[in-house]
Formats: C-alpha cells, sequence, structure tokens
C-alpha cells in the first residue's frame, strides 16, 4: 500500500483544474496499457467541480470515454433522479455530456429501484458488480474526517469483509446511503482525496499526523500504487 502524497494548490478552482487534467491524462495511460479504464466517482463541491472541468477540457476526447467503467464510491440512497444523488449530479456535470456506453455506468440502485427501500440489498448488488480492481478512485474529505460515506467509528468503518455496506443514521443528510468500505477504495491503483477549505484543515492533518482509520476514516483510504491528497492552501494551513 502506497504512503500519503501531497499536492496543495492555490485555490479550489485550480485544484479541480489541475485535478481535472490529472484525470484525463490517468485515464489516457490505463487505455495505453490495457485498452480499458475504471474510474471511482465522488460528490460533493470539489468533486462536481473536477468533473465540470473535465467537460470543458480540449483534451477531454483523448480518453475514449466507450471503453471506461464508472463507479461511484458512495450514493445517497434516494429515488431516481433526486437532485441530492451524486449520480444526478455527475450526470449534469459531465457525463451526459459524453460518448459513454451505458452499460458500462454502474449506478447504485436507488430508493425506487430494483430492490425498493432496502439499501442492504441494493448495497449487495452494487458489489457484484465491481471489478477486482479500479484504475482512479476520486475522494471527498469530510469536516470530520469522513470519506465516501464512512464516518468516524460507525460501522461501515469497522467493515472488513463486505465490500459494499448500507449506511444509516448518517450524521449528515440524508440519513441512508450506500458506500464501498475502506477494503474496497484499497483495491484502486490510485487513490486521490481532494478537499478545500479551512474547515477540512484539521481533519487533513489528524490523516496525514498518523491517525487510525476509525478515528479520522480518510486515513485509512489508500491507493495500491498512489495516495494523493490534492488540497487547497486552506486544507493544507495546519500541515
Amino acid at each position: 500500500m502506497s504512503s500519503p502524497d501531497v499536492v496543495v494548490h492555490g485555490s479550489g478552482e485550480v485544484l479541480a483544474a489541475a485535478a481535472a487534467a490529472r484525470l484525463i491524462t490517468s485515464l489516457v495511460d490505463a487505455q495505453t496499457a490495457r485498452g480499458t479504464a475504471s474510474l471511482v466517482l465522488t460528490g460533493g463541491r470539489t468533486g462536481n467541480a473536477v468533473l465540470e472541468h473535465v467537460r470543458s477540457s480540449p483534451a477531454r476526447d483523448a480518453v475514449d470515454w466507450s471503453r471506461v467503467d464508472l463507479y461511484w464510491g458512495d450514493e445517497r440512497f434516494l429515488p431516481s433522479g433526486h437532485a441530492d444523488r451524486n449520480e444526478t449530479q455527475a450526470r449534469a456535470a459531465l457525463l451526459d455530456h459524453l460518448p459513454l456506453d451505458p452499460a458500462r455506468v454502474h449506478a447504485v440502485q436507488p430508493s425506487d429501484g430494483r430492490f425498493g427501500d432496502d439499501p442492504d440489498a441494493a448495497a449487495e448488488d452494487y458489489a457484484a458488480v465491481l471489478p477486482e480492481r479500479f484504475d482512479v478512485c476520486l475522494l471527498g474529505v469530510g469536516e470530520e474526517g469522513h470519506t465516501a460515506s464512512l464516518f468516524p467509528d460507525s460501522p461501515g468503518v469497522h467493515e472488513t469483509s463486505r465490500a459494499v455496506v448500507a449506511v444509516r443514521d448518517c450524521p449528515k443528510p440524508p440519513p441512508t446511503r450506500v458506500s464501498l468500505t475502506l477494503p474496497t477504495i484499497r483495491r484502486s491503483t490510485q487513490v486521490w482525496l481532494m478537499t478545500t477549505g479551512s474547515a477540512k484543515a484539521e481533519p487533513v492533518a489528524l490523516a496525514l499526523g498518523g491517525a487510525t482509520e476509525v478515528q479520522i476514516p480518510a486515513a485509512g483510504a489508500r491507493g495500491l500504487d498512489r495516495t494523493l491528497w490534492l488540497l487547497d492552501s486552506s486544507a493544507a494551513a495546519k500541515l
């Protein structure tokens, strides 16, 4: 498992633009090596900003988007098309503007989907579609150190056997979600943790300073070959 590398950008806007350029290059490299690429998406302000920068990049068509498999690190367990679903936001920011193969877009079942209002069934179903390894896994970091929908000392962050879990009673709304577990995240060649703002400075410093994954779940998000923390100067202020 890799050790963290830290890249600090002057602003969140610069971070998003730089991460988008880095992402395009990484997907092209993966396709050059194997013909396909797999990417785990994240929600939130920074994650969606990265997707918007990919959308507007002149280099975006260097990627053969028909040969990219897309997954989500977590999803709000809400009805299909709900504005708060990560899938809905990612489609608006980028996915609906690309020549994707619909069979390669692997979304978590919504609360009005095939399993109804049963997040455990949706989690089990999602685990069955995951590959053995991801090329790039994009993640955010919350103010209390959560990543994906794994919160400090929650049942999900203690999970070691299941690939995907239902998460209930989240401290941030909506309370019910579906999330990859840390062992699954660690099946990624590269993990990028992207976050901005002074409210994130404390959890970033703790995660990079030796906190356990139970205390700060983001500390347990590592890539097989590379773990990259992409921060703006405010989020990096306490390093």
